[in-house]
C-alpha cells in the first residue's frame, strides 16, 4: 500500500504559468435574420513581458477568431449512428477575415516572477472568447426573454431564442 498527501502553499514556484487577462464584446442582433454583428470585441491580456508584440498580438487574435467561429459558424454534427456529418468545408463553415471584426487588444505586465518574467498567451483568445461572446449575445436577446444555454448560435437558433420562430 502506498500513501501520499502533500499540501501546496506556493512556497519554492519561481514563475507562474498562468496568464490572466478578460474580454468583453458589444454585439447586435437582427431578430429578422438572427445575424450577429460584433460591434467592439476588446481584450487585455497579461502574459507577463511581451517579448514579441506581434506574435502575441496573433495568438490572441487567432484565439479570439477561433472563437468567434465556434459559436457563429462551426458546428461538428453526427447522424443517429454516430457517424460524422461535418467532414467537408461544405458542412463544417469556418469565420474567414470577412467575419471577423477589429478586435482591440491591450497588453499589461504586472507579474516580474520566473527567471524571465513571461508567461504563455495561446489559450486566453480561445478559451474567453466562446463564453464572452455568448454573453454578449444572451445580453442581447435577454429583453426577449430568451435563455441561452447553448455555445453553437447560428441564425436559426438566434430566431428561436428570440421567439421569431420554433424549433
Amino acid at each position: 500500500r502506498l500513501e501520499a498527501q502533500e499540501r501546496f502553499t506556493g512556497e519554492g514556484i519561481t514563475g507562474s504559468g498562468w496568464t490572466g487577462g478578460t474580454h468583453a464584446c458589444t454585439v447586435e442582433v437582427d431578430i429578422e435574420t438572427g445575424g450577429v454583428k460584433i460591434l467592439r470585441y476588446v481584450v487585455v491580456e497579461d502574459c507577463g513581458r511581451v517579448i514579441n508584440p506581434a506574435v502575441v498580438e496573433g495568438q490572441v487574435r487567432g484565439g479570439v477568431a477561433q472563437g468567434i467561429g465556434e459559436v457563429l459558424y462551426e458546428r461538428a454534427a453526427y447522424d443517429q449512428d454516430g457517424n460524422f456529418l461535418s467532414s467537408t468545408f461544405m458542412d463544417y463553415l469556418l469565420p474567414t477575415s470577412a467575419e471577423i471584426p477589429p478586435i482591440e487588444v491591450d497588453h499589461l505586465e504586472t507579474d516580474p516572477e520566473g527567471e524571465f518574467g513571461f508567461r504563455g498567451v495561446g489559450e486566453g483568445g480561445a478559451i474567453a472568447a466562446p463564453a464572452t461572446l455568448g454573453n454578449a449575445i444572451a445580453d442581447a436577446l435577454a429583453p426577449l426573454g430568451a435563455k441561452v444555454l447553448e455555445q453553437y448560435l447560428p441564425p436559426a437558433k438566434v430566431l428561436e431564442l428570440a421567439g421569431v420562430v420554433r424549433s
